[in-house]
């Protein structure tokens, strides 16, 4: 489908994150999530987490927040409508937030999130 404006994908991202479990939500930890037209280096991402995943974090005092990266040109040019749109806007938002969990790439694949 047509990229859908910035607006209304950053709209869809923060129900994403609105409808995630509340016992998920409350496991996050000095994490940010943005939204950007795509990756620099790999266009075709849909979105990337950047920093110590949960289970990695041993002396993390006064640390810069971690990142999540959502990219609104792929997801816009992996769907036929808006309705898939939300759906795949939800799954990566999750995918993501596994990863600053600690769950690796493997793990995604065998829960169906990958």
């Amino acid at each position: 489908m047509d990229p859908i404006p910035e607006p209304r994908f950053e709209q869809l991202v923060g129900r994403a994150l609105d409808d995630l479990p509340e016992e998920l939500a409350e496991m996050f930890d000095n994490v940010v999530v943005l939204v950007e037209d795509r990756h620099e280096d790999e266009p075709e991402l849909l979105g990337i987490y950047e920093g110590i995943p949960l289970t990695e974090r041993d002396d993390y005092g006064g640390q810069t927040p971690d990142v999540i990266r959502i990219f609104r040109l792929p997801l816009c040019g992996i769907v036929s409508d808006e309705d898939e749109l939300v759906d795949e806007v939800y799954v990566t938002v999750v995918h993501e937030f596994a990863h600053h969990l600690g769950i690796d790439d493997d793990r995604l694949h065998e829960l169906g999130w990958a």
